[in-house]
């Protein structure tokens, strides 16, 4: 396959950069870590490269996942490979102090261990350039409210596969309430049984069909969120 084979090097930044693009969306990882590597050669900034090459080549695939063009296992695939590039550029960007569109803890809801759109979400929204704490599956309210504590996010996600555990994501939102810090997060909730009506419900901020739309969605409040406290200021 050696005619196959493309020598990004020899690419201008620019075509590198849509070179990456494709290669994301063909979720071929080893690319995508060479293509990393030579923009920071070339003086990237690692921010720069996060959001000119991996944050809008998952917008891209975000846009075809979301119009049915690709599905789950391709577009794991391609949330890989933007991992293997945010392996590299993490402690960069720490060091660099680059600004993060947002922070999100996610988990399921007790009861449940289906984690396979949950780990989508967290990788789309890595991939969208927010920080995103993975707090796993079957998670009961203990478990979110220490997550929130130590890392302070702006949004809260959780997901819920089954219909009998759906209910629990009511039990956080009720406690979040109690403990008077419900209207300190963007709370979004997803999963295959849910729909708008149940999101509303259980008074949620937005139910979120599937990764790509939940990117969408936060990205979106997030924005809200920040022109309130400019106009509050």
């Amino acid at each position: 396959m050696s005619d196959e084979e493309l020598d990004l090097r020899s690419l201008s930044d620019e075509e590198l950069v849509e070179q990456m693009h494709d290669d994301l969306y063909d979720g071929l990882k080893d690319e995508i870590v060479e293509g990393v590597e030579i923009l920071l050669e070339r003086g990237w900034t690692p921010y720069r490269i996060l959001t000119d090459a991996l944050v809008e080549g998952m917008r891209i695939v975000g846009i075809d996942f979301r119009d049915g063009i690709l599905f789950v296992p391709e577009v794991l695939l391609s949330a890989n490979a933007m991992k293997a590039g945010m392996g590299l550029l993490r402690p960069l960007l720490a060091e660099t102090g680059a600004p993060k569109v947002g922070k999100m803890v996610i988990g399921t809801v007790k009861g449940d261990i289906h984690d396979i759109g949950k780990n989508l979400v967290s990788m789309m929204m890595e991939g969208a350039g927010f920080e995103v704490i993975d707090i796993g599956i079957n998670n009961p309210v203990e478990n979110y409210l220490a997550a929130i504590e130590e890392h302070q996010p702006d949004i809260l996600g959780m997901s819920a596969l089954l219909t009998t555990t759906m209910p629990y994501m009511k039990v956080v939102i009720d406690t979040l309430i109690e403990k008077g810090i419900r209207d300190d997060y963007v709370v979004l909730v997803g999963g295959a049984p849910l729909n708008e009506e149940f999101g509303k419900a259980i008074g949620a901020d937005a139910y979120c069909r599937d990764a790509a739309v939940t990117v969408e969605i936060a990205k979106d409040l997030m924005m809200r969120k920040h022109n309130q406290l400019a106009r509050g200021a």
